[in-house]
């Protein structure tokens, strides 16, 4: 099988490849094309790629190339995890939400808006051409925001995209570890979208423990999720939120956390990854080891903003997720016909009441060789349901907005955001991203 991964130069393509290396199935994948715009980082990635495969002769081939096209052609499967405006869109998105003394964060509020209206026309463009050159392959989209994106592919392939994220399996394995229980026999009763959902049944050997953990806080203040929210507070809502609720429950917190730090996340990653890739420039036959070495700082200062001055992640919850084990998992289903049940992005179907049926919504699925099926979803009541009604009308006001390149649609996805307290604001923030964003100013004229 072959395996087009577009944005094939990013930091994480080798744990994708990693998990290929450890699939031994006779029918897997033999081909990785990576693709992207960016040609030394591309040559960083297959320096790596091939140290990893060093002393397997039965790894995947590798090869790398900058068309696009040359990619897709008669791919099985796509991986698309592409970054429109690269790491220094990201910063402003970051940074001029921050400016207004708004939440600047890569997927959720302001941030994830500017970047879904960069990155929309590209994924259609990629959408069209998976249709021209690889009409059978199935996309799995990474490329964030990934609910919004994989609801504007949608309107081009159909079910034959899907997103996946490692957040809300990483999330239900550390509350079944926190209760001393077989992370993998158990059933995630989540539903919500992506970044944007709850965990509010843990079923085990027919039983939902779930209140077992929310009785216990020393359980729960056990892993990352507990630290974050705190106990007491998921005992009030009586349920384990995706660790993105922070930017909603903690808006002030969170905003002071990364205002009060010397640099955003997209900074961080910016000079770290600056410096990593200069460093396997110079010294290319260490590349595998010093990706190692950034690779572990990178997860250990995720979300540092949410955590006290001086705590570490745990190392449980750095090893909890893992999105290049769901994307082997999800491929292997679909190519050896392996059911099996899964949480993805995909469309609604009546899964999660509340909300379109053509809406893509983060619940659990069964997945064969006809692709992904939603399953009737735990249903959201409440603050939770309005909160995911409100936030997708903004995700579909974005693709519009993209779409009918329409300043007025984006300025209306801003202001009914609910990190975005007034359309003064607003205003302030679509001319801030269209001043400093030369790719989103091009989208919206």
């Amino acid at each position: 099988m072959r395996l087009a991964i577009l944005g094939g130069g990013g930091f994480r393509v080798p744990l994708v490849y990693s998990a290929l290396l450890r699939d031994t199935h006779e029918r897997r994948v033999d081909e990785v094309v990576l693709h992207d715009v960016a040609p030394d980082r591309l040559q960083t990635v297959e320096h790596i790629l091939r140290q990893q495969a060093h002393g397997r002769p039965d790894a995947p081939a590798v090869s790398a190339t900058t068309d696009l096209d040359a990619a897709l052609d008669g791919a099985d499967f796509v991986f698309s995890a592409i970054r429109v405006g690269g790491l220094e869109g990201r910063t402003q998105d970051e940074r001029v939400a921050l400016d207004l003394g708004v939440l600047g964060q890569e997927t959720t509020g302001p941030g994830g808006i500017a970047y879904g209206l960069r990155t929309i026309p590209v994924a259609l463009d990629v959408a069209e051409r998976v249709r021209r050159l690889a009409p059978t392959a199935w996309v799995i989209n990474f490329t964030n925001p990934a609910g919004m994106i994989t609801q504007a592919m949608q309107s081009v392939l159909g079910d034959r995209v899907m997103g996946i994220c490692d957040s809300p399996i990483g999330l239900g394995r550390r509350a079944a570890t926190a209760l001393g229980i077989d992370a993998d026999r158990v059933r995630l009763g989540y539903s919500g979208l992506n970044h944007l959902g709850w965990l509010q049944r843990l079923v085990h050997d027919g039983r939902d423990v779930l209140p077992d953990l929310l009785a216990r806080p020393e359980l729960l203040e056990s892993f990352e999720e507990g630290r974050l929210f705190g106990a007491q507070w998921l005992q009030t809502i009586g349920a384990l939120p995706n660790e993105y609720l922070y930017y909603f429950y903690f808006t002030r917190e969170a905003v002071a956390g990364i205002r009060g730090s010397a640099e955003t996340r997209g900074e961080y990653l910016l000079r770290s990854q600056a410096e990593f890739y200069r460093s396997v420039g110079a010294a290319p036959e260490r590349a595998y080891a010093l990706w190692q070495q950034t690779r572990r700082a990178r997860d250990e200062t995720y979300m540092a903003e949410a955590r006290e001055e001086g705590e570490e992640r745990d190392d449980t919850d750095v090893a909890g997720g893992g999105y290049e084990g769901v994307a082997l998992a999800l491929m292997a289903a679909i190519a050896r016909n392996e059911r099996a049940g899964m949480l993805l992005n995909v469309r609604n179907r009546g899964a999660l009441p509340g909300l379109p049926d053509d809406a893509v919504v983060e619940v659990p699925c069964t997945v064969d060789a006809s692709g992904p099926s939603p399953l009737a979803a735990e249903p959201l009541t409440g603050h939770p349901l309005g909160l995911v009604q409100q936030v997708k009308a903004v995700e579909e006001l974005t693709i519009r907005a993209a779409l009918e390149r329409s300043p007025r649609l984006a300025l209306e996805a801003f202001a009914l955001h609910p990190l975005v307290d007034s359309v003064g604001t607003a205003r302030a923030l679509l001319a801030g991203y269209r001043e400093r964003i030369p790719s989103l100013a091009a989208v919206l004229g």
